[in-house]
């Protein structure tokens, strides 16, 4: 594995911290910054890729953005990587369940391996991980924590207001 660039980003939730390789957009953490894994050899600098990506986050925070198109290059397993290609599939303003997820991905039993993998998504927001919800309509945990989900998930007009089901935490 070749050397992994990374740099800070302020939004709108809080500076994020952007990392990727020569194969692509690696990881994107939440604040406060989180330090490199074990073993990776992490340099803050900039590349095309991490570029690119604080481009499309910026129009994504505008509301000018609803997909990303970026070279992404997250590390997991098989099944993991199948959840979070998976969850580029949920559209720009709605959501899922963790059961939907399961069933999209053709394991409709693996409902809480599904939500194990969701919770370890390394690029949330790209990958959009805020848009599952439980089966109830509740908001469920996230990385960024609740206030963060629900704050994309209003951004993305999926939790108007702030009130009925979705936003009960």
């Amino acid at each position: 594995m070749g050397s992994i660039r990374f740099m800070h980003m302020p939004t709108p939730i809080g500076v994020l911290t952007l990392a990727a390789d020569d194969d692509g957009l690696r990881r994107i953490d939440f604040p406060p910054p989180r330090t490199p894994p074990a073993g990776e050899d992490w340099t803050e600098g900039d590349s095309e890729v991490l570029r690119e990506t604080r481009c499309q986050l910026e129009d994504y925070f505008a509301g000018e953005r609803r997909d990303f198109d970026l070279p992404l290059s997250p590390d997991g397993t098989e099944f993991q990587r199948e959840v979070w290609l998976t969850l580029a599939h949920i559209p720009y303003g709605e959501t899922w369940s963790y059961r939907d997820l399961a069933q999209r991905i053709g394991r409709p039993s693996a409902t809480r391996a599904v939500g194990a993998a969701n919770g370890r998504n390394p690029l949330p927001i790209v990958l959009p991980c805020h848009r599952v919800i439980g089966a109830d309509g509740s908001l469920t945990g996230f990385g960024g924590g609740l206030p963060t989900k629900a704050f994309l998930l209003r951004l993305e007009g999926a939790l108007p207001g702030g009130t009925g089901p979705l936003f009960q935490a």
